[in-house]
């Protein structure tokens, strides 16, 4: 049950008024579509606006985001048919000596290959309740979470689940970069990403657009396997040292936690995400991946 005093969404600002086991049903929500990261180019390389890494690059090239050029390692045979598909396509492709792009590299992962791009462009939170539609969706919000690469994986989590989208502070929180379109294996180009100044507003904008809201958090009383983590879901996490801040607590309509039998305090904000983005999936579509099959 929601934690005392909290209540979902109800008819009042035009939200709809639905009980559990009342959700409406349907597809998989269709998430935006368009290439990401449009924006101004630059000729002076910055970390913010490098890819790297032969997956995260050929994902960067496929999605269409507009490259500015492509540093490759000297000798690096691996990346020849790679580099093709960039010359190919009108990227400059300049060759470096590797120890350029060990100094450049967010964490020395870059497998002989970067590209520079302009700028990502982030999507509104209008574009995420757009990408939601009508029915059953999940957004997760991050709370000030800091780091990129746990960003970056949440959001690669996000995007397999069929997330309608992921919402992030403008400030003092992670952004799209180098750690965050690595650890996403792209995923940063198929999931909207969006800014907000205030996260506890966006909670309660989602919740005036039908979401019931969910912080997790290990002090909550109700494991996340009792909690109502189906239907339409705006899934709360906070940040790697402060977990959900109180005033974001307090606009959620509920709070659920992981269940543990070990003695460590709690699971990384990542890992914890993907379980939870998981078991939304598998109350939601049940019908998804149930004999190893993909189904829309």
């Amino acid at each position: 049950m929601p934690r005392p005093g909290s209540k979902r969404p109800s008819a009042r600002d035009g939200a709809p008024n639905q009980k559990k086991g009342s959700r409406p049903t349907g597809k998989r929500p269709q998430k935006a579509s368009g290439p990401r990261g449009r924006g101004t180019s630059s000729r002076a390389p910055s970390r913010s606006g490098l890819i790297e890494g032969r997956r995260a690059v050929a994902e960067a090239l496929e999605a269409g985001i507009p490259l500015i050029r492509a540093l490759v390692a000297e000798g690096e045979g691996g990346t020849a048919e790679l580099a093709g598909r960039l010359a190919q396509a009108g990227v400059p492709v300049e060759p470096v000596p590797r120890a350029r792009l060990d100094a450049l590299s967010s964490h020395g992962a870059h497998q002989g290959v970067m590209v520079e791009a302009r700028p990502f462009a982030y999507a509104s939170l209008a574009d995420v309740i757009a990408a939601a539609g009508a029915g059953p969706a999940l957004v997760v919000v991050l709370d000030h979470v800091t780091d990129e690469g746990n960003f970056g994986a949440i959001v690669r989590s996000a995007e397999v689940v069929g997330a309608a989208g992921v919402i992030v502070a403008n400030a003092r929180a992670a952004r799209v970069g180098v750690g965050a379109y690595k650890t996403s294996a792209g995923a940063v180009l198929h999931v909207p990403v969006a800014q907000v100044p205030n996260v506890a507003k966006a909670v309660r904008q989602l919740q005036e657009a039908g979401f019931w809201a969910g912080a997790a958090t290990e002090h909550a009383r109700q494991s996340a396997w009792a909690a109502p983590l189906d239907g339409r879901i705006a899934l709360v996490m906070g940040s790697e040292g402060e977990g959900v801040s109180r005033i974001v607590r307090e606009a959620c309509d509920f709070e659920c936690r992981l269940p543990q039998r070990g003695s460590i305090e709690s699971l990384n904000v990542a890992q914890a995400a993907t379980v939870l983005c998981y078991e939304w999936l598998r109350r939601t579509f049940p019908e998804v991946g149930g004999d190893g099959a993909h189904e829309e």
